[in-house]
């Protein structure tokens, strides 16, 4: 709104400045991402919404994505009433996968198993999403360990997410009618914390 030539000028270079500055930095994240120097960390507040897995993982899902690889000891049926069943987790994040721009072909998980009453419950539950991704051309290769303890999730562009709390993140819906239920970005969030790095940057030992 000035009037003054001379400071019109000088906001003028103040402005080009600041704009050839965003445009340098947008480089070097895109240099240090291609370099693998890269590390992202999300900090998942309790009862935040807007986390759906699209929201985390669908920056790294490229097109050359067609294998994955998810280790996570809950991947199992839950009985409890306050607690979400993790295999529905899991198969939201293969409809994930399925819907999204990379043409994954295989996806390996690693998990625990159940015990008890529960384990058939929990075979049957893979077995099933299994058969289902097999309709989409994807195959579902399942093993079992019983020291796994960390959680992280690889893409076989190099990407790796690694989630404090798994894919098991969300909070027990309030009710089987209310927001939330069926949209996970509308679901509050247990606090946790999401790291994402490349594998060219991780030291192997």
């Amino acid at each position: 709104a000035t009037k003054d030539e001379a400071k019109k000028h000088r906001y003028r270079e103040k402005i080009s400045e600041y704009m050839t500055r965003a445009e340098d930095i947008k480089k070097h994240i895109e240099k240090e991402k291609q370099d693998g120097k890269y590390h992202k960390q999300i900090r998942i507040e309790e009862n935040a919404t807007g986390f759906g897995y699209e929201k985390l993982f669908q920056e790294y899902l490229t097109e050359i994505v067609s294998e994955v690889w998810v280790e996570d000891p809950y991947i199992r049926h839950v009985h409890q009433a306050i607690k979400l069943l993790q295999l529905y987790n899991f198969l939201r994040f293969c409809e994930m996968l399925v819907k999204g721009p990379c043409k994954v072909k295989t996806i390996h998980l690693l998990t625990s198993c159940d015990e008890g009453s529960g384990k058939s419950q929990q075979i049957s539950g893979l077995e099933e999403i299994q058969q289902s991704l097999r309709n989409y051309g994807v195959t579902l290769n399942v093993a079992f360990s019983s020291s796994i303890h960390d959680r992280e999730i690889r893409f076989n562009n190099g990407w790796m997410i690694k989630i404090g709390r798994g894919l098991d993140y969300f909070k027990k819906p309030q009710g089987r009618f209310s927001i939330g239920y069926c949209d996970f970005d509308l679901r509050p969030c247990h606090e946790t914390t999401v790291d994402v790095f490349h594998t060219k940057h991780t030291k192997k030992m």
